[in-house]
């Protein structure tokens, strides 16, 4: 899933302070799950930024809507008719969901209530993990299902690059944690599999076009298209 986390209220408050009617948009997709931007946190951050104006003596007009998605243009249909009437949306969508809410509602001011971080997994309850960084060609078949990508921190294809000892790469000490090696992970897991002589042949060079240097990425597929 898209994992986000709640922008500042502060830079929240900055960002509307001199208007007077704002949307306060949730997203019930992948927001929603890593509890940064579902019906919950629609309604926290709603009743705190009202409760803020109240007590700075400015009135403000908060209401609150969580649509089902915000990437997908059908699931802006429950505000088509009333978006008009709103000075600005805070939209607690993923950033592509922010965006996709700007480009359908032309002039409207559409601002960030979150910050987009990374495509993860749930750890556990508050813990989220990046597992992918969506670079178009995926390898996973070659390394035992752990991505040498978004698990190193060198993006290495083709084995560790010396830097780590007893499992954990050599940024732990900048960053004041432990950090596995991915190619620790990627080698522990070809071994359980039997799958070592995978080691045996080198990675073809990777198509980094696909990854971000071609511009904003696209896919159409005809055999869904209408």
């Amino acid at each position: 899933m898209i994992v986000a986390k709640p922008k500042p209220i502060g830079e929240i408050i900055d960002m509307i302070k001199d208007l007077n009617k704002v949307l306060v948009a949730g997203c019930n997709g992948c927001v929603a799950v890593c509890e940064a931007g579902g019906l919950k946190e629609v309604e926290v951050l709603a009743s705190a930024l009202r409760m803020h104006f109240m007590q700075e003596g400015k009135r403000m007009e908060i209401d609150e809507v969580s649509l089902t998605r915000q990437c997908d243009k059908e699931y802006f249909q429950p505000i088509d008719d009333q978006i008009d009437k709103y000075d600005a949306v805070v939209s607690l969508a993923c950033g592509a969901g922010i965006q996709y809410m700007a480009e359908n509602f032309g002039e409207k001011v559409i601002f960030p209530g979150v910050d987009t971080c990374f495509i993860g997994v749930t750890l556990e309850q508050g813990v989220w993990s990046e597992r992918c960084q969506a670079c178009g060609q995926c390898v996973l078949a070659t390394t035992g299902g752990i991505c040498p990508i978004a698990r190193c921190s060198k993006r290495m294809l083709n084995g560790p690059c010396g830097g780590s000892e007893d499992g954990k790469c050599e940024i732990s000490i900048v960053l004041g944690r432990d950090v596995p090696c991915g190619w620790h992970l990627i080698y522990e897991r070809l071994k359980k599999m039997g799958q070592l002589d995978r080691f045996a042949h080198p990675s073809e060079d990777k198509d980094w076009i696909a990854s971000r240097d071609g511009g904003p990425r696209e896919i159409t597929r005809e055999d869904v298209r209408p």
